[in-house]
């Protein structure tokens, strides 16, 4: 933020932002059922120097800025699928149809969708683009990297008591409440007036297709040092999204003919850190440098961002990424939990990235699910209504709406064949992964096995779960109409 708008902060900018809250304190704990334990931080961790912001207001100021300098933002409709030209390379992307029915038949208010040419097209989407998908198989993006991993994380806002609220606060934790084969971590910042952002993050090769990872959250809360600052406090606000995990021996080639990736949907995530703002960013700026010098150069042929792949091997987040890439992967040996604590602990004050080795991940988090019958089945408490809450009640926290008369936009190409075949095996993971309630096995003896397989597409609150970490593979999230989904306020 300093390097791209160095007064977003002055006293002296009518325009400055005003939602920062300096960082101040940060605290690491490992919990078990009932106690936290204190324990070093890794260095990757320390925020002194930072800001606790809401993302969604430091969007929106950032795009009153831009459009202050003529830059055109189109914020209710979304990009669902990209045009090419003759050649195979990128001509721009295109929103789709509106007014259509869930029979995919126009209705009376039907409107066609719009293409958007243009000379060069950066993919921004966020971790797991439905459009980054396509343009990484079709031009092999991933030939020389490692499959993409990934978590999902679960965040509440709470409006706490003012003697209880600690601004600038940062509290980390591992362990508890997951399980000792389960990547993950919780989190509270204080921010604001008397706010707090809880979260939990379940990195999303865990093996146990009857965990939860909304059921996991609901059980942290309940844990003394988060309950503590909780009780007597008001929850204004629930989300949940994917984040990418891979780090740097996930990152595709990320220029391609006609455009570019940036930013989260390209996994620059530094996941020690759980951030990955900054490096998204950083890579924005990098590639619209580029993009200047391809325009003001070029014959008006396809443009190739070649400077951009090399801007970003000689930039901060290359390296950043690279000091940190053992990290994360030293969880999934045989190590197991503590041994990925204590390596990590080695790669943060000792190693610091210097190591000849560098660790592989696994092959895929749906590859990483084991059947339901070799698991332990895992039975949830019922929540209380006051610390936790049934997943209804959060979705509603979300905002989240799509019209019910609009094709699904979680596309399963046979939801009966694919029930026949996921539901013997894993027992209804789908509702088990979901934080949103979309999917649901419903008893119908009609059916084989007794159940049928239903999606509320109502419900979703586009966190590209399922299209992640469904063991079968074939569920695709796509965008639906317009610019429906959840509105998230803070």
């Amino acid at each position: 933020m300093n390097e791209l708008l160095p007064d977003w902060l002055s006293e002296d900018n009518p325009s400055r932002f005003e939602g920062a809250t300096a960082a101040k304190d940060d605290k690491m704990r490992f919990l078990t059922k009932d106690s936290a334990y204190p324990i070093p931080a890794p260095p990757q961790m320390h925020n002194h120097g930072n800001y606790i912001i809401s993302l969604n207001e430091l969007t929106k100021w950032l795009g009153e800025r831009a459009e202050e300098l003529g830059v055109e933002i189109y914020p209710g409709f979304a990009a669902s699928e990209l045009v090419y030209k003759s050649d195979g390379s990128v001509l721009g992307v295109a929103t789709n149809d509106l007014g259509v029915g869930r029979d995919g038949k126009a209705k009376d208010n039907f409107e066609r969708g719009m293409e958007f040419h243009a000379r060069i097209t950066l993919l921004a989407e966020g971790c797991h683009g439905s459009l980054t998908k396509q343009v990484i198989k079709k031009y092999d993006l991933r030939r020389n990297s490692q499959p993409q991993t990934y978590g999902i994380g679960l965040k509440e806002v709470w409006e706490i008591q003012p003697e209880k609220f600690k601004p600038g606060e940062i509290v980390h934790s591992m362990g508890y409440p997951l399980p000792k084969d389960t990547y993950g971590g919780a989190f509270m910042y204080h921010f604001g007036d008397n706010m707090v952002t809880l979260g939990l993050v379940v990195g999303l090769d865990y093996p146990n297709p009857w965990l939860s990872p909304y059921g996991e959250f609901q059980k942290l809360k309940h844990h003394p040092l988060y309950k503590e600052v909780l009780e007597g406090g008001k929850c204004i606000s629930y989300g949940a999204r994917a984040l990418n995990e891979g780090g740097f021996q996930s990152i595709p080639k990320c220029a391609f003919p006609g455009g570019a990736l940036i930013g989260d949907t390209a996994g620059f995530l530094n996941v020690p850190k759980i951030k990955g703002t900054h490096t998204a960013m950083k890579s924005g700026m990098l590639a619209a440098e580029s993009a200047f010098s391809a325009l003001k150069d070029d014959d008006k042929g396809t443009v190739f961002l070649f400077d951009y792949e090399d801007a970003l091997r000689k930039s901060s987040i290359w390296k950043e990424l690279y000091e940190v890439r053992n990290m994360r992967p030293s969880f999934n040996t045989p190590l197991g939990l503590y041994g990925g604590i204590i390596y990590s602990g080695l790669e943060a004050y000792l190693f610091k990235g210097k190591t000849p080795w560098t660790l592989k991940h696994h092959s895929t988090d749906a590859a990483a699910t084991k059947l339901a019958s070799e698991c332990e089945k895992i039975e949830y408490p019922k929540p209380d209504g006051v610390i936790s809450f049934d997943i209804l009640t959060s979705v509603s926290r979300t905002g989240t709406n799509h019209e019910e008369d609009q094709p699904v936009h979680l596309q399963v190409e046979d939801w009966d064949k694919h029930k026949d075949v996921a539901w013997p095996k894993y027992q209804g993971v789908e509702n088990r992964f979901c934080p949103a309630g979309v999917y649901e096995y419903v008893e119908d003896p009609s059916k084989e096995h007794g159940v049928r397989f239903q999606i509320n597409s109502q419900n979703c609150i586009h966190c590209k779960t399922c299209d992640i970490k469904v063991p079968t593979q074939d569920i695709n999230w796509q965008t639906p109409q317009g610019g429906e989904g959840p509105k998230y306020v803070m």
